[in-house]
């Protein structure tokens, strides 16, 4: 399955401290926890020895650093996963094949990141959010959100803007001004950009301060990854060189079930983030019902399996882009 070849986001990084957190990602469950230097790592959540969940134990001091302890039998592995220590025989000293399963974590964009398998030899990179080192964007993390819908509608529903008008009437967009003019969408190694993709909205960000006019840039980044950018019109913002950038990134748990974070990039440092999480929280609640609402749950990749228009061309190269990756999961 290539999909576990890829990385993946499965818990805001700084929900991941002192205790062992477990989390799901295509269909496996995991442990997530921190060595003494800071260092995250992803299991299996499983114990060799009998099975347990290690997410129910603890990260306990030990010879050498941090480890995680097993509930059951207090079997403790040290962070490259080997166990170290069998209370029960204490002169014991297990051999190397007693090692929990260990896979490839990393922090980056404020997330955990972590790839089940790699194939030696290849790399691929965490999906690149550009505002992320950018010094004049602030960072703000919303979510999560979790979804009982495939990866790939939450994709499509991220590219779609033809219904702002109709799931986000008022907000985003209003029915007598639902018409989408034609946008670029071209073919990209990770996925697709659309560039000149426009909508009239009574309020385009938490910023708006009256209706306008906005200039839309999608990107998708990796399968289940896409950022937009947005350019209200100034004068309905009252910023000046206001910028802003959103990313979309989710865990696919389950082929039709999902965890769904928003890294928001802003070059305004004055609003609190409470008011960007709820404007963010109003957005999204009003698209969770219909998409769950969706079937089939997963993204049919025969084009003929839906109807499609040209307002539509971001999703359609989308699936074929889905399809030429050979993904699996979360599509039929």
């Amino acid at each position: 399955m290539i999909e576990k070849e890829l990385w993946h986001p499965v818990a805001l990084a700084d929900d991941v401290a002192g205790v062992p957190l477990a989390v799901r990602l295509l269909g496996e469950d995991l442990v997530l926890w921190r060595d003494g230097a800071g260092a995250v790592h992803a299991w299996a959540d499983r114990c060799p020895h009998r099975g347990a969940k290690l997410s129910l134990g603890r990260v306990v001091e030990g010879e050498g650093g941090k480890q995680l302890e097993c509930p059951y039998h207090g079997w403790r592995f040290e962070s490259g996963g080997r166990c170290v220590h069998v209370p029960a025989l204490p002169a014991f000293v297990p051999p190397a094949a007693n090692r929990a399963t260990t896979h490839a974590a990393c922090d980056a964009s404020g997330l955990v990141w972590v790839r089940i398998d790699a194939p030696a030899g290849s790399e691929p990179p965490v999906p690149l959010f550009a505002a992320e080192h950018d010094a004049g964007m602030r960072k703000i993390d919303c979510g999560p959100y979790d979804v009982e819908t495939s990866a790939p509608r939450l994709v499509e529903n991220f590219l779609d803007m033809a219904h702002f008008g109709f799931v986000h009437e008022g907000w985003l967009g209003a029915r007598d001004m639902a018409v989408i003019d034609d946008y670029r969408v071209e073919a990209t190694p990770s996925g697709l950009l659309a560039t000149g993709c426009k909508a009239w909205q009574p309020q385009s960000t938490v910023n708006s301060t009256a209706p306008a006019q906005v200039e839309y840039t999608y990107e998708v980044t990796a399968p289940y990854t896409a950022v937009l950018t947005k350019v209200p019109d100034a004068a309905s913002v009252g910023i000046d060189g206001y910028r802003e950038s959103i990313a979309l990134y989710i865990c696919p748990m389950e082929a039709e079930r999902s965890r769904v974070w928003f890294r928001f990039a802003t070059s305004d440092f004055a609003r609190d983030a409470d008011s960007v999480r709820a404007f963010q929280d109003t957005i999204f609640l009003q698209d969770k019902p219909v998409l769950e609402s969706q079937r089939p749950k997963r993204v049919p990749l025969d084009l003929r399996a839906e109807l499609h228009t040209v307002a539509d061309k971001a999703s359609s190269l989308y699936r074929r882009h889905l399809k030429s990756r050979g993904i699996t999961f979360g599509v039929c």
